[in-house]
């Protein structure tokens, strides 16, 4: 009898095998800004391939991000806060001695699963010694590069380094930050940043960025050995701005699609965006192609709002419309970030969500939908949260709060509970509306046909039904954020004290509600306590432009305290 039961159990498929786990195709844009999508209701720029992704999945619209790259890719990594390791403000520097904090990392839970692990472009975690590289953190391989950007074409990142600071030049582990620093007439450190996991991919110079991370990220799928599952992280440079003197760069025919566009910065951002979109379309296509689509998750989110014309030197002419404020601020339009999730297995689709979520909550929601058993991450303290089966069910998100940002260098806050927003701190220049001046011109009309017959659309009407034209103009209203300001409104002077928003009626945070309301405000004073508590001050380390120099190692950014 025992013999018989072990033949049994031995001839029982296993439900929960690695074979049989959902593939996860992760897409991360940088810098793309509300507005910049056609699903939320822009004609400026087409973008079929998303908005197909769009209209056959889970519009996103209550989704949040970090204000700004480094904290959003450690909070999706690590599904912790950045203020709870640290790693909140400003960005790493590319001669800075910092990276990610040692620990578990999603790529890692993902392994454990039996998955293969890619990353493709963007790191931007830390670089200075090999052990914080990505296939020292997981990954099975990467190529693209380690520093916040890089020139589209030429692949060099110039990392600035300020004449003199402001402040005294701090001692080992005293935090610094850019307002502390002088950066007119500053030095560079100059150097190429592409690699080929640790070495360097030379051969690639000359070519256009996104082309080269769509072409490995098709290549993955198109050779991936499907006894595994696959998790593919594709970090695109697109639309972030590259380094001063090359800001914004496209293929010529690319640009020249967009003649209606007046602004040359808005024209150039606008064929950068395309390029993007062809990416996301190729991509599809490709998981279509081996014949893995119905078996696969597909998530597309920006990493934080455009920095359009404001933000430094780094400005990309994106637009955040009709949110308010730019990237770097705890305004709707640094942290409300694009979204998009797709797949087979996803209940009453083709929606848009008004489910809160965070960028914390992917680490746990996917390790859930890749069969993983969530008792496996107690000793982790996550900040995220499961949200897989109310995005699979449409219930209620499992979220009623979110730190948007704590950053206490700059005094900067903002928090979410239900429909309130709490903001605290300013960002001089920073907190007005963003992206509008870029707009203007007379854009061509929005065409449901080609979402349909884009690469994409095509690709996911052979998995799921297709959708009408006029589903897609209906949903599309839906996820298009509209403001009117109310007859009579308290404008917010965050350096005074805290303001307080309804966003349910008020997403463009136009009326400070803050006096009206005492008691939510003492509430969500209580909870930025509670969460200043447990805050690890930023781990901002002195520049080392001395040993870190690329001239040192070929012109190339390299590992330098290896």
């Amino acid at each position: 009898m025992f013999w018989f039961v072990v033949g049994l159990l031995l001839l029982t498929p296993n439900t929960n095998s690695a074979s049989e786990r959902p593939h996860i195709v992760f897409i991360l844009a940088d810098d793309v800004g509300w507005n910049d999508v056609g699903f939320h209701g822009s004609d400026q720029i087409p973008t079929p391939n998303i908005d197909a992704l769009a209209y056959s999945g889970i519009i996103l619209n209550q989704h949040y991000v970090q204000p700004i790259c480094t904290p959003t890719r450690a909070a999706l990594l690590t599904s912790r806060y950045p203020s709870n390791i640290g790693m909140q403000g400003i960005p790493i520097a590319g001669c800075e001695p910092r990276a990610l904090p040692p620990g578990k990392l999603l790529p890692q839970y993902l392994k454990d699963l039996g998955y293969t692990t890619r990353i493709v472009g963007k790191w931007h975690l830390g670089f200075y010694k090999k052990e914080f590289t990505p296939t020292y953190r997981g990954f099975d391989s990467h190529l693209g590069y380690w520093n916040g950007l890089v020139n589209y074409y030429d692949h060099v990142y110039q990392d600035l380094i300020p004449v003199k600071m402001v402040k005294p030049f701090p001692a080992q582990g005293i935090n610094i930050t850019q307002s502390d620093i002088d950066w007119a007439g500053g030095d560079q450190l100059s150097g190429v940043d592409f690699h080929r996991n640790l070495l360097p991919a030379l051969d690639l110079s000359g070519r256009y960025a996104t082309d080269v991370f769509t072409e490995e990220a098709v290549n993955i799928i198109e050779t991936h050995d499907l006894s595994s599952p696959l998790f593919l992280y594709l970090a695109h440079l697109a639309c972030h701005s590259g380094n001063i003197g090359k800001l914004l760069e496209a293929p010529k025919d690319a640009v020249d699609k967009f003649g209606h566009i007046i602004e040359p910065n808005r024209k150039t951002f606008a064929a950068m965006m395309s390029k993007l979109d062809e990416s996301v379309g190729k991509v599809v296509a490709a998981l279509k192609s081996r014949g893995i689509l119905q078996n696969t998750i597909i998530v597309f989110l920006s990493d934080n709002g455009a920095p359009t014309l404001n933000v430094g030197v780094w400005r990309n002419w994106g637009s955040n419309y009709p949110l308010r404020g730019v990237k770097v601020t705890q305004w709707e339009g640094g942290v409300r970030g694009v979204g998009v999730l797709w797949g087979a297995m996803l209940k009453n689709t083709s929606r848009v969500s008004s489910q809160l979520m965070h960028v914390t909550d992917w680490l746990p929601t996917l390790y859930t939908a890749a069969g993983g058993n969530l008792d496996d991450l107690q000793s982790a303290q996550l900040d995220g949260v499961d949200q897989w089966s109310a995005l699979v069910d449409d219930t209620p998100s499992r979220r009623e709060e979110v730190l948007l940002v704590l950053d206490e260098r700059h005094n900067v806050s903002g928090l979410r509970i239900g429909h309130w927003k709490y903001v605290t701190g300013y960002r001089a220049g920073l907190d007005g509306y963003s992206g509008d001046i870029v707009l203007g011109t007379t854009d061509p009309p929005y065409n449901p046909e080609e979402v349909l017959q884009s690469d994409a659309g095509l690709a996911l009407a052979t998995v799921k039904l297709r959708a009408s034209a006029a589903d897609i103009l209906r949903l599309r209203s839906q996820a298009t954020v509209t403001c009117s300001s109310p007859v009579s409104s308290t404008p917010c002077n965050p350096e005074k004290g805290p303001c307080l928003f309804d966003l349910s009626v008020d997403p463009c945070e136009v009326n400070d509600l803050s006096a009206q309301h005492p008691n939510v405000v003492q509430k969500l004073t209580e909870l930025l306590s509670k969460y200043s508590a447990t805050l690890v001050p930023q781990l901002n380390e002195p520049y080392d432009p001395v040993r870190a120099d690329p001239a040192k190692f070929n012109n190339i950014w390299s590992s330098w305290e290896d």
